[in-house]
């Protein structure tokens, strides 16, 4: 059994959904009860996957990990294949999600209103312009992994909910949306956010 430390709602979600579509066992624990997480990373922050005597950090790294360890159809054979999907792991790690980072760095970084309104609108269009990549990616197909839910559209899903934390407007596309929603009502995912609720209420 896998134990992953995690923060509710944070990037660590991505990686429990993976886990249960892989078909594994985890335990959780929110990073916020343990008494000294620098004794788990030094880094401390999440999410550390703890896999025999391994620890690992960083979520990429951790999800590319399970899927080159464990049987599945997120991460194709075909060389070709496999090679997109790990550039779109790290498109929704190492590009989308620190753009939705710097919304939560200027909330809690500017104090004068009308200069903070303004950061947070110009990075807003950042994330936007992100999204209509994704939407194009989606003309002909119904997720980033073609037929069927990829890593990275599990990623990019747990992004999407946190632009309703600020007085901005984000655009998904109708191609997005309809990959977003279906990615939402997985049972991998909705077991994760069920888990999590459960835990976080200890």
């Amino acid at each position: 059994m896998y134990t992953l430390y995690y923060s509710p709602g944070a990037c660590s979600v991505a990686t429990q959904v993976v886990l249960h579509e892989l078909g594994q066992q985890v335990k959780i624990i929110d990073k916020q009860h343990v008494d000294d997480f620098s004794a788990v990373t030094p880094l401390q922050a999440v999410p550390v996957l703890v896999d025999g005597n391994k620890t690992l950090t960083e979520g990429a790294a951790i999800i590319l990990h399970l899927l080159n360890k464990h049987e599945n159809t997120m991460l194709p054979e075909n060389e070709e294949a496999k090679q997109q999907a790990v550039q779109e792991i790290m498109f929704a790690n190492a590009t989308m999600h620190p753009a939705y980072g710097r919304l939560f760095f200027l909330t809690e970084h500017i104090s004068e209103e009308k200069s903070k309104q303004e950061a947070l609108n110009l990075a807003a269009s950042a994330i936007n312009t992100l999204w209509e990549w994704v939407e194009n990616e989606l003309q002909n197909k119904p997720f980033l992994g073609g037929m069927s839910p990829s890593a990275a559209d599990i990623m990019l899903t747990v992004y999407s909910t946190w632009g309703q934390y600020f007085p901005v407007q984000i655009n998904i596309g109708g191609h997005t949306a309809t990959m977003l929603n279906a990615v939402q009502v997985m049972p991998s995912f909705q077991k994760t956010l069920q888990a999590q609720r459960i835990e976080s209420a200890k």
